[in-house]
């Protein structure tokens, strides 16, 4: 009668090991002094495994060779400790150059009969400890193949948590690798914007020289608790008002405009012309109050108000018709709105939110008025002190920190060190990330890093891409607004290619005042540059709130639009939050805006065509003119030429 396979499990549902489709697949079986051998090779993930798995050795007496083997014992439960098992990891030709490494060898055969494979708990997949139990449980399971049957259901837990904890390191390698892709702009079919547009958003949105990007492989943390605290007493800081403060007493009419702040469409020049051009300063101390953070981080009243009127002439340095002051304050407002009307707050810690801020506020620190190219092709003192790398960013952040170093400026004075690290850290990546240059590579690395069945997310990256795209927002603001942006932005192009004709130098793209597509170049960077990453930060911003979000939590809002007479309170939830989608007020500014320009481009091509065709008639009629005088001179020779023959012939006849 024979021996009864013994199971794992308890469960009458078995496989036996040598009708384990996964396992069976390309086995090979071989011979090595007379004892079985199986290999069993794996394509997982981009890596090759081969599980190489063997019985114990028979002993040598031929009595016992013909012996039948005696049925395996249990220990708890487990099979006995027999045979040994190596799994070896290869990588595939297109990665690493064929590297393999050796992952285990012959397991310790205590730990493996110690290993309950149905009841044993199992750590996170996503944690150092899971690849180690992970192989340890795969070795035992084989061992149990090859000495007798192993129940369906444990067979198929085990291997599923195998296939996690590989799901999980494959996630890791992929968020190492987001941001590494090739820049391009392949979105921009040749023919579809005229080639001046195609070359500015190519020299503009893409870099020409790849540089190396600090990794962070750092998780992100979440402080659920925190959080939810911050987004009880967020309601009672909103209201805050400037009068606890004794240092800055802001005039009434621009205390009315900042009531409106929360607003997409809130109009930055009218506090700019309310605040005596100094929006910034009034805008960056509302901001800080609301959040709470002048009393968190115990900034100094008058140092505050030292750093801020700094900040704001520094932005004025160069006179500059858009990057100043004023672009600095809507990119802030942009910003805010982004943290407060999405949940992104809630998702934040406090030096997170203040660091963000602080890179909204600091990310054109007195900018020249030029591009980086143009920086380069000059020559300037600026782009040879960072060797032609992200030229202005590096400017903005070496001289606002320089600034914050100085005592009568240095807000930031009761930060733990600690807090200052990870504050300067992440203003640091934020404001980098502002180098349109690098446009495409981060569209990229975003859009990947969403694509992961993953529900973390690199908070530096995802701040930077947010502040990115409040950067270039205005196209995505209303026509009045946007249009008057346009104009600026335009105005100090032209005078850039001013100094450009001056030094000799080639016309950037945009920059001839005499030859720009200005309706076209706004279609272009619509269509290409805008829309998309608003669409990008819209998903992302989905998916911070469905991580982020509380529960319906009835708060207190603040409604924008109501009548004078005091502001509506109505329950909402915190954020402005609808399910785990957030508002896109963007979205019909951006259609409303395209087909402004559309128009008007239209009527430009129509100007452009009468224009031509006079300068054709004038042209034509200047030929005319210049035959008949041609004609004329030839009768006159002609008749000349007559007159002198006929004298000629009246004195012969004489």
């Amino acid at each position: 009668m024979a021996t009864p396979r013994p199971t794992v499990g308890g469960s009458k549902e078995t496989l036996h090991k040598t009708n384990s489709e996964p396992l069976r697949r390309h086995r090979q079986h071989l011979r090595t002094r007379g004892t079985p051998v199986s290999k069993c090779f794996l394509n997982l993930d981009g890596y090759n495994y081969v599980i190489v798995a063997s019985p114990p050795e028979k002993k040598k007496d031929g009595q016992d060779e013909a012996a039948p083997p005696p049925p395996p014992t249990s220990k708890n439960g487990q099979l006995s400790k027999q045979g040994s098992l190596t799994i070896l990891r290869r990588t595939n030709s297109r990665s690493h150059g064929g590297r393999s490494t050796r992952l285990s060898s012959e397991a310790d055969n205590d730990t493996l009969d110690a290993i309950d494979l149905l009841h044993d708990a199992l750590p996170a997949v996503d944690t150092p400890e899971s690849c180690e139990k992970a192989a340890l449980r795969l070795r035992s399971l084989l061992r149990h193949l090859q000495e007798g049957e192993v129940a369906a259901a444990v067979l198929q837990q085990n291997l599923q948590y195998a296939a996690d904890v590989l799901d999980s390191i494959y996630v890791d390698e992929a968020k190492r690798q987001v941001g590494e892709e090739e820049d391009e702009l392949s979105e921009v079919e040749p023919d579809a914007v005229p080639q001046e547009v195609r070359e500015w958003l190519a020299s503009t949105f893409t870099r020409q020289l790849s540089t190396a990007r600090r990794r962070n492989d750092e998780k992100p943390r979440f402080r659920s608790v925190a959080n939810a605290i911050r987004a009880g007493i967020f309601v009672e800081r909103i209201y805050r008002r400037l009068s606890s403060a004794t240092f800055l007493q802001l005039p009434p009419e621009v205390t009315k405009i900042l009531k409106r702040v929360d607003d997409w469409r809130f109009d930055v020049w009218k506090l700019q012309e309310a605040s005596n051009n100094t929006p910034l300063r009034c805008l960056a101390y509302e901001l800080l109050n609301r959040y709470g953070l002048l009393h968190k981080f115990k900034m100094p009243p008058a140092t505050l108000e030292t750093f801020l009127t700094q900040v704001e002439t520094g932005y004025c340095k160069y006179k500059n018709p858009y990057h100043n002051n004023v672009h600095a304050a809507d990119v802030l407002q942009t910003m805010h709105y982004m943290l407060s009307q999405t949940g992104l707050m809630n998702w934040l810690n406090d030096v997170e939110i203040l660091a963000t801020l602080m890179a909204a506020l600091i990310h054109d620190y007195e900018h020249t008025g030029t591009t980086n190219n143009f920086h380069v092709m000059s020559g300037s003192e600026t782009a040879i002190l960072y060797n032609d790398r992200a030229v202005l960013e590096n400017h903005h952040i070496c001289a606002a920190f320089r600034l914050l170093r100085a005592e009568e400026h240095n807000v930031l004075v009761n930060l733990s060190r600690e807090e200052f690290r990870e504050f300067r850290s992440l203003v640091i990546e934020m404001v980098l990330a502002t180098d349109m240059s690098s446009h495409f590579q981060q569209i990229k690395a975003m859009k990947t890093m969403l694509s992961l069945q993953d529900s973390s997310l690199d908070k530096s990256k995802a701040l930077s891409l947010v502040l990115h795209c409040c950067d270039i927002s205005h196209p995505s603001k209303s026509w009045e607004l946007h249009e008057r942006w346009t104009t600026q932005l335009l105005e100090e192009f032209f005078r850039q290619g001013d100094k450009e004709r001056e030094l000799g130098l080639p016309y950037s793209p945009l920059c001839d005042r005499n030859n720009t597509l200005v309706a076209e170049s706004q279609i272009g960077f619509i269509d290409f540059i805008v829309d998309p990453s608003l669409g990008v930060c819209g998903d992302l911003l989905d998916k911070v709130a469905s991580l982020s979000a509380p529960q319906a939590t009835p708060t207190i809002s603040e409604e924008p639009h109501n009548e004078p007479g005091g502001p509506i309170k109505r329950p909402v939830r915190p954020g402005g939050i609808v399910g785990t989608e957030v508002r896109r007020p963007w979205q019909d500014c951006l259609s409303a805006n395209k087909s402004r320009w559309k128009e008007r481009a239209m009527k430009d091509a129509e100007l452009r065509a009468e224009m031509a065709l006079r300068n054709e008639k004038v042209n034509g009629n200047s030929a005319e003119d210049e035959s008949d005088d041609v004609i004329k001179e030839e009768d006159e020779k002609e008749r000349e030429a007559e007159a002198s023959g006929q004298a000629c012939n009246e004195e012969s006849a004489e």
